[in-house]
């Protein structure tokens, strides 16, 4: 395998690696951390794609312009004017958990066409100057309740129109509605 054909992975996250390995198979995958660096970009763009790109140039270019693949994802709540939005996995301390029935608080009582919620991944991989990015969305609403145990973040309360949340979903299932599958093929696709 040639040394350009790697692509560094700015996650530690092992469902995204792993997610990541299985699309970009023609790649070799390394996850940053098994690089012995630990670079911590903030995250303070106002869109998903912008936040993206700037860890995977940053990163890109610590790392002497190899290829550094990044994303940002989160929930959007139109009724709450985009809530939490960027800020999905940073306005509330705690667990998933505590963020999730904090979500549910703040719409106790609104109706279920008002509890609408946009997930949104964005992928940037950089290589020196050069970049792709992808962005993906589905579509769903915030359950009165956690429910379901195949999944993290806040797969629990995001329910689909089947009614079933993401984490009420075999593997397979949310693979073939998964954002961040649709837009590493799209990634996948650009780099061809």
């Amino acid at each position: 395998m040639k040394m350009d054909n790697e692509i560094i992975i700015a996650s530690g996250n092992k469902g995204k690696i792993k997610e990541a390995q299985e699309i970009l198979a023609e790649y070799k995958i390394t996850p940053i951390k098994e690089l012995g660096i630990d670079i911590d970009v903030e995250e303070d763009k106002d869109t998903f794609v912008d936040n993206a790109i700037k860890k995977a140039t940053e990163i890109s270019i610590y790392l002497n312009g190899k290829k550094c693949m990044s994303d940002d994802s989160g929930i959007e709540i139109p009724y709450l004017d985009g809530f939490p939005g960027v800020f999905t996995k940073r306005w509330h301390a705690g667990t998933d958990r505590d963020r999730n029935m904090e979500i549910i608080r703040k719409l106790e009582g609104v109706s279920k066409e008002n509890r609408k919620v946009i997930f949104t991944t964005a992928i940037a991989l950089a290589e020196g100057d050069k970049l792709v990015t992808a962005e993906e969305k589905i579509e769903g609403y915030i359950s009165e309740e956690p429910r379901g145990k195949n999944g993290f973040g806040f797969d629990e309360i995001f329910e689909l129109e089947n009614g079933k949340t993401l984490a009420e979903l075999s593997q397979e299932e949310k693979n073939e509605i998964s954002a961040r599958k649709k837009a590493l093929e799209s990634i996948k696709a650009k780099l061809k």
